[in-house]
Parts: C-alpha cells; sequence; structure tokens
C-alpha cells in the first residue's frame, strides 16, 4: 500500500470514528443511568481508538518529510549548481505567476 493510500485510509477511518463517537454522545446525553454510562464508555474508546489513528498517520508523515528531506539534501550536495538553478527557474515562474496577477 502507498502513503498517500495509507494516509487516505487513516483519514477515511477518523471521519467514521468521529462520526460514531458522535452519534454515541448525542444517545448518550438523551439516556440516563447505566446505557448512558456504556454509551460515553464506547465514545471515549472510539475517540481513543481516533487520537493513535491520528498519531500513526502523523508519525509516517514526519518519516517521509525526514526521508524527503534527506534525498533533497543528497542531490543538492552532489548537484550545487543544478539545484541553483532550478530554484533559480523556480523563483522565475513563482514571480511570473504573482507579477501577472496583480
Amino acid at each position: 500500500m502507498t502513503q498517500s493510500a495509507a494516509l487516505k485510509t487513516v483519514r477515511n477511518d477518523m471521519k467514521t470514528l468521529v462520526k460514531d463517537a458522535q452519534a454515541l454522545f448525542a444517545e448518550a446525553a438523551a439516556a440516563t443511568g447505566e446505557k448512558a454510562d456504556v454509551l460515553r464508555a464506547k465514545g471515549l474508546t472510539l475517540l481513543e481508538a481516533a487520537a493513535e489513528a491520528a498519531q500513526g498517520a502523523q508519525a509516517a508523515a514526519i518519516e517521509k518529510g525526514k526521508v524527503v528531506a534527506a534525498k533533497t539534501d543528497d542531490y543538492v550536495h552532489e548537484n550545487p549548481w543544478r539545484a541553483v538553478a532550478i530554484s533559480a527557474g523556480i523563483g522565475l515562474l513563482v514571480g511570473l505567476v504573482i507579477g501577472r496577477s496583480k
């Protein structure tokens, strides 16, 4: 599974977990007694699962960012003039786009 597919899956799982937790808390607000306690406990469990999934996605994104930064650093050290030319080209394009938008 690719990184983007995994992040999309985590994002969809998070949305589902949060919606389920909201529904449980809404039902728990209307309920009383033991049933309300059970529903609140289920809601808290869902929210904890969502938080863990979010932490996993964050850790994966940080790791991917570190890999990309390391590869970029290696490329710049191996090809300094090419990196300067690419940066200048990107700067020129951004300048043209900003200049035309005004």
